[in-house]
């Protein structure tokens, strides 16, 4: 599975039932995760911004399943 992000695929996740808590949050970093990686050196300052407004929805998302958890990654992003 690629783990592409798309606001869509981040509410399926979000909205998955058959699924624990732990693994909805793992899907979520995994997807974070792979979208910093594919930034480079030549990434430009427009593709930067998109992974970082990207990664906040997902953060957002997180609050909405551990809020203690979503908080702590909101904040440490805003420094």
């Amino acid at each position: 599975m690629r783990k592409e992000y798309s606001q869509a695929k981040v509410d399926k996740i979000f909205s998955f039932t058959s699924i624990s808590t732990k693994d909805k949050i793992d899907r979520l970093l995994e997807i974070d995760a792979c979208q910093y990686t594919n930034l480079g050196k030549d990434s430009t300052d427009i593709e930067k911004e998109t992974v970082k407004k990207n990664s906040r929805y997902i953060y957002k998302t997180i609050k909405k399943i551990d809020k203690a958890l979503g908080n702590n990654f909101l904040q440490h992003q805003d420094k």
